[in-house]
């Protein structure tokens, strides 16, 4: 396995990352995986301050000067933010420790979002809280909230849990993942399957016709056949990346909206998973995908797969039962 068997909880001290800490602990214990905290905080580097850009015969400015902030302020400020992390990464630490699971934790001093990809380079999952989602859509795309960045760009599986989430959620007995017949939808695919079989869970596959006047079938033209299709698809990528696994499975092909159907799902699920084509550059940046609009309305913890992901990456559980066993 070319990633390391851990699970990073980012924490902050917050409902959203205690929630999220309890999902990861969770998923660490199935997976038999070391649990680590990560606290990641930036120490000011600039200050601001009021110019009177009102005063008579000056010239026109936004009234802002930004000057450094001095040395001795931020070592200051820097000891606080330390000592106040510290503080609440003992807390966290011992509320999971001597339960069966590895628990480390680190603070780091740098970008929450430039930390964590970086880190998703060499670990199996990363856990966030889905604080602030739900507000300034367009404006958290754009300015890039820790929680939609970093499964946008990270390099391994990253789940975001809703703070409200847990209690409903846990154990999770049904998953629902999005499919599209892509490559990067079965990649996704296959997560569902481990996730699946890791659970004891009941695993619905899900793909939609979308028939709104952008999409590429008309109102007119939908037919059986078209479902019939998408079926076939889906029943031959599941026999792909199953791996002769024995799981409960189910294939609904409906129509509609992605997001939309999947966001419905995620009231009566424990999980979604989705996989994401990794559209980059200031498009993406925008418009996201299924995967980052699904973010922000789904109300419950939502796994996105990067397309990146290599093969050997991570391995799945040891089969509960396989298919040849019956």
């Amino acid at each position: 396995m070319a990633h390391e068997n851990v699970i990073i909880v980012a924490v902050d001290g917050s409902p959203a990352a205690h929630a999220a800490l309890r999902w990861g602990f969770e998923q660490a214990k199935r997976r038999a995986a070391e649990l680590r905290l990560i606290c990641v905080y930036q120490l000011p580097y600039f200050t601001s301050r009021n110019n009177n850009p009102g005063e008579t015969g000056s010239a026109p400015s936004l009234g802002l000067e930004i000057t450094p902030v001095v040395p001795e302020a931020v070592r200051e400020e820097g000891k606080l933010l330390y000592e106040a992390a510290e503080a609440n990464m003992r807390r966290l630490v011992a509320e999971v420790s001597g339960q069966g699971v590895k628990v480390t934790s680190q603070l780091i001093d740098g970008d929450p979002s430039e930390v964590l990809v970086e880190m998703s380079k060499k670990v199996a999952l990363i856990v966030l809280g889905g604080h602030g989602l739900k507000s300034g859509r367009i404006a958290d795309r754009i300015l890039r909230t820790v929680s939609t960045a970093v499964p946008a760009y990270a390099y391994c599986p990253t789940v975001v849990v809703p703070p409200e989430s847990v209690q409903r959620c846990l154990p999770i007995k049904k998953i629902v993942v999005g499919v599209d017949g892509s490559e990067a939808a079965k990649i996704a695919l296959q997560r569902g399957v481990w996730e699946a079989d890791r659970w004891d869970a009941h695993l619905n596959i899900f793909d939609t016709v979308n028939v709104d006047p952008v999409s590429w079938v008309p109102q007119f033209a939908l037919t059986n056949d078209i479902f019939d299709d998408v079926r076939e698809v889906i029943e031959r990528q599941l026999r792909e990346v199953d791996e002769g696994r024995d799981i409960d499975s189910s294939i609904t092909v409906g129509q509609g909206n992605p997001v939309g159907r999947l966001a419905e799902f995620s009231r009566e699920v424990d999980l979604v998973i989705v996989g994401t084509r990794g559209r980059g550059g200031f498009r993406g940046l925008l418009l996201g995908s299924t995967s980052q609009s699904l973010l922000g309305y789904a109300e419950c913890p939502v796994m996105v797969v990067p397309r990146r992901i290599k093969e050997g990456d991570d391995v799945g559980p040891d089969p509960r039962r396989l298919r040849d066993e019956k």
